[in-house]
């Protein structure tokens, strides 16, 4: 019996999602479970598995397609079944999944399936081909309306050129360097491929690499999605940052006295960011205009601070909400954060882990970077960039002395927030970085 395969539900905010790329193509075998398209939604990138086995029958929604959750997108049917075809867009059942199908990796590009057109063949022509290796885009069918039959698969492997002939190491060298073996010309006795012709062929390779005037990455996914929040941000706000340079001298003490005192307890690990979020979340809380949202014609002023970080990944930025963090202590905030960056660099954060954001901090002190000018995550009003610690001559009570030294860089909307309380905000967290005992109170 066909199944209908719909756009999945990935937390309560998810309205639509967008089809970034097909894992399989019309008339493939598909298993239950096996990834079968990536989804690109507002926040995160998941792939969605299969969830019945068959062939694939319809592919409803094309790649680079923004549809509604809900909406039906494939149909999966048994071997030799001809449903119905839909067409347009038709609403489905609506699947909700508390955790994304990312949690398992998605494959890598040397694992995904190229891209075909659907080539009309039987159901054991199919089957045959994948058995003999053969491809049927290339296979002539001589079935009603050019279909392709089990026979023309037969009669095209039986007639296709006989592999080339080569020594064994040479075919070593070919299936480690993943290259074609058809342009290797083999200089050995009856025309057999060596391996001092797989290396002359990968020498030459190598050079027409380097000589090549440029490469190019698909702008797509994750960084196109970036890009388009971070344009909408600019073109939305006018975003104004400041900047000031606190002493963190008594900041790093603390955390230090805190890692020798839990060091036994692989439970407890503080960082800069830990304590940063703290302070950050107190400030908020004595500054609330910071802490809010323009909706319409209204501020709204929220009443809990959720603390989004900023965690760098291989394709892109995403950023992990902590919820509540004005209401939680050190230890806690140290591992919910911890959790949630794990999560992020597995790509197993769910919608509801990377939404509902009302302030976020931007890390940048593990680069050599000692400023930045974050962009606002909308719809919040403002957004902390913290540099790295660098230690420098500075004045503490009266003296110059050798001091750890840190810039903090606020962005905020100054259609919300006027210079002044911005300020205001900022000298708080500054005070709280310098004399960090007074989170504590």
């Amino acid at each position: 019996m066909a199944v209908n395969i719909t756009m999945p539900k990935w937390g309560m905010t998810m309205k639509e999602g967008k089809i970034s790329k097909w894992f399989k193509s019309e008339g493939d075998t598909i298993e239950k479970g096996q990834p079968f398209f990536e989804v690109e939604t507002e926040k995160i990138t998941n792939v969605v598995e299969a969830t019945a086995s068959g062939i694939v029958f319809q592919i409803v929604v094309s790649a680079g397609t923004k549809v509604p959750v809900g909406t039906i997108v494939a149909v999966i049917a048994e071997p030799g079944e001809q449903p119905a075809r839909i067409e347009g867009i038709q609403a489905g059942e609506v699947v909700e999944k508390t955790e994304p199908a990312s949690a398992q990796p998605a494959p890598t590009p040397a694992e995904k399936p190229a891209e075909k057109e659907f080539v009309p063949s039987s159901p054991a022509a199919r089957r045959l081909a994948k058995e003999l290796g053969v491809e049927l885009s290339l296979v002539e069918g001589t079935g009603h309306k050019g279909r392709i039959t089990e026979a023309d698969v037969q009669r095209f492997h039986q007639e296709r050129p006989p592999a080339p002939k080569m020594t064994p190491l040479a075919a070593e060298m070919i299936r480690q360097a993943g290259v074609d073996v058809a342009p290797i010309e083999g200089t050995g006795e009856g025309g057999k491929i060596t391996k001092e012709d797989v290396q002359r062929f990968l020498d030459l390779k190598k050079q027409e690499d380097i000589t090549a005037p440029v490469k190019s990455i698909p702008f797509s996914g994750m960084r196109r999605s970036i890009a388009e929040n971070m344009h909408a941000s600019l073109h939305n706000t006018a975003q104004l940052t400041m900047f000031t340079e606190v002493d963190v001298t008594e900041m790093i003490r603390f955390r230090d006295m805190v890692r020798e005192e839990y060091k036994k307890d692989d439970a407890v690990k503080i960082s800069y960011n830990d304590i940063i979020i703290l302070a950050t979340s107190r400030a908020l809380k004595h500054h609330p205009i910071l802490n809010s949202t323009l909706v319409g014609e209204e501020i709204l002023l929220h009443d809990s601070v959720h603390m989004g970080f900023a965690v760098a990944l291989s394709e892109g930025l995403i950023v992990p909400v902590l919820r509540d963090t004005d209401k939680k202590g050190l230890f806690e905030i140290a591992n919910e954060a911890r959790e949630l960056a794990r999560k992020a660099r597995e790509g197993t954060l769910t919608i509801d882990e990377v939404t509902g954001g009302t302030f976020t901090i931007s890390n940048m002190s593990m680069f050599q970077v000692d400023g930045v000018t974050p962009i606002l995550k909308s719809p919040e009003t403002g957004i902390l960039g913290i540099g790295r610690v660098k230690a420098k001559p500075a004045v503490c009570n009266g003296e110059i002395s050798i001091r750890s030294m840190m810039f903090l860089n606020l962005t905020f909307d100054h259609q919300i927030v006027d210079g002044a309380p911005a300020a205001e905000f900022l000298q708080t967290v500054a005070r709280y970085l310098e004399n960090p005992y007074l989170i504590m109170t």
